[in-house]
């Protein structure tokens, strides 16, 4: 944190003079990262977005400046979670947003003459950045004549400080957004565990216009979309390079309003097919699959993408592809859940309706396409669990249960002997509830039959509840639907339980293959048959 510091420049528009005496610094083309998955749980990532403690720097800010403190950290929260945002450039026009506000372009000049700093530690000092916008939304409170001990008065200069032109993406900013997250309340912990920021709920309605309540128009190739459509798109080539063959995956390098507000703009000549909101609450469609979107500023390099589809090589990548734009920064440590959770959706319905087979080759970041110039969505994607998720949308696994109650006997069930005890005592179970036998050389083992249409390559998983009685060799047998076994796999069920644990993957023929939980093993202890999952 920075000691705090007077203004060198106390109106706006004496600030707006002294910025237009140069020219801004250049943003330099950041390099593209490594796409690996992250290794940390989803807590430890969300933990690592405010590392800070930054009560006291909203507080001083939100003194000198007499804004409200509340709504410096509302605006902060909306825009980048109270995350240090590292700015890229996203779409041509738009400069890059920077630190906890998302300052951009022209604030960041202003904001630095008006702290009397540079525009270096306006981009990337925390305090100075809060401090920025506190600057900016007070010279606008004297603007527009806001009451300053009035949370509610202060929207207009929120909204002017977010930079959206569009009236319906500045309401759906203010009240949607900011005076929601006012009235709701959030916190963050730093990764040690202590509050980094703290934002109490408040009753507070904001004075602005109101988005108004009337029906929104679905979008015409994804339902659970609202079109908003977009003046800058063109038509496909007619020829093959115009067949939709790949989704390519952006972050918007701002918040969702923002996003599309941008890429609604005629003057902002870029757009793309689908815009995502943070918390996967709600997605907007811009322009129709069958049309070209503006979204990747590059020509096709097979070298790029493992050697896959080189017959489309120098082809511009928007002639046959389909853009994906999500609220947020290829920076930030970590994805909402909700996020992930709504784009693969909607990426598994584009791959369906457009035949595209949903892998890593054809579902791919923007800036794997586009390294010279972009790294979105950046090195925290999390690639494996997006892809997986598409994949089980697309092809949602099989899950048979220990009580036949909760399956398709069409397409899997389970038989098990006398012997097998049902229980239910041990939390974490699947479904309503698990079999149990005690270990014993015996041929007596809990079988779970599935069944494929057509032969097929599947992963299996097992769920099962953990105890210190359970066998730490339950020995799971997959057999094939000729009788072949084609694994033994023992597994420790002392841990792992209420919890998804694979057992491999293997080629199953077409018809009745099996998986079966033995007895058979180290006596004097007890094997859980609870669920198997097929996918």
């Amino acid at each position: 944190m920075h000691p705090f510091r007077k203004p060198m420049v106390a109106t706006l528009a004496a600030a707006l003079s002294l910025a237009a005496c140069g020219p801004q610094e250049p943003i330099p083309a950041p390099e593209a990262p490594a796409a690996v998955e992250d290794s940390r749980t989803p807590a430890q990532r969300e933990a690592e977005r405010t590392p800070y403690e930054l009560d006291s720097a909203f507080a001083q800010a939100a003194a000198e400046f007499r804004v409200p403190a509340d709504l410096l950290k509302a605006i902060s929260y909306t825009e980048t979670h109270w995350e240090m945002v590292k700015g890229e450039v996203e779409f041509e026009g738009m400069p890059a947003a920077y630190g906890l506000m998302a300052l951009r372009g022209g604030n960041v000049t202003l904001a630095a003459r008006l702290l009397g700093v540079s525009e270096e530690a306006v981009r990337t000092e925390p305090l100075h950045n809060i401090r920025g916008a506190a600057a900016l939304l007070s010279a606008y409170a004297d603007e527009l004549k806001v009451e300053r001990e009035d949370l509610g008065a202060w929207a207009p200069a929120a909204a002017k400080l977010s930079g959206i032109t569009h009236s319906g993406a500045q309401a759906q900013y203010i009240h949607n957004q900011v005076y929601d997250v006012l009235r709701k309340g959030a916190v963050a912990s730093t990764p040690e565990g202590k509050v980094a920021v703290s934002l109490r709920p408040t009753q507070v309605q904001a004075q602005f216009a109101s988005p108004g309540v009337h029906a929104m128009a679905t979008g015409p190739d994804y339902a659970a979309a609202i079109w908003r459509p977009s003046p800058n798109f063109g038509p496909r080539p007619t020829d093959s390079t115009g067949d939709v063959q790949i989704v390519v995956i952006h972050t918007c390098e701002s918040g969702y309003s923002g996003c599309w507000n941008w890429l609604t703009d005629t003057a902002s000549g870029v757009s793309a097919h689908y815009v995502v909101n943070e918390s996967g609450s709600e997605i907007s469609q811009l322009v129709r699959e069958a049309d070209r979107g503006w979204h990747v500023g590059a020509k096709y390099d097979c070298n790029l993408n493992d050697s896959k589809m080189c017959d489309l090589q120098n082809v511009s990548v928007n002639h046959f592809a389909v853009g994906i734009e999500h609220g947020g920064y290829a920076s930030q440590a970590s994805f909402p859940a909700g996020q992930i959770d709504a784009s693969a959706k909607l990426t598994c319905d584009i791959t369906k309706d457009q035949g595209i087979v949903p892998d890593s080759y054809h579902i791919v970041a923007h800036g794997r396409l586009q390294p010279a110039s972009r790294t979105d969505p950046g090195p925290n994607w999390p690639w494996a669990t997006y892809i997986s998720k598409v994949q089980d949308y697309c092809n949602p696994p099989l899950i048979i249960d220990s009580n036949n109650a909760n399956n398709d006997s069409s397409k899997g069930y389970v038989e098990v002997s006398a012997n097998w005890a049902s229980a239910s005592a041990t939390a974490g179970y699947y479904g309503s509830g698990y079999y149990s036998a005690s270990t014993a050389a015996v041929s007596d083992p809990a079988t779970f039959y599935f069944y494929l249409p057509a032969a097929a390559t599947k992963t299996i998983d097992a769920w099962w509840t953990a105890g210190t009685n359970r066998s730490s060799t339950a020995p799971f047998l997959i057999t094939n639907a000729s009788g072949t076994q084609l694994a033994k796999v023992s597994v420790n069920q002392q841990t792992g339980g209420g919890t998804w644990n694979t057992l491999g993957t293997w080629s199953f023929p077409a018809g009745w293959n099996k998986v079966q939980l033995s007895r058979w093993t180290t006596s004097g202890y007890v094997v859980i048959a609870d669920a198997i999952r097929v996918r």
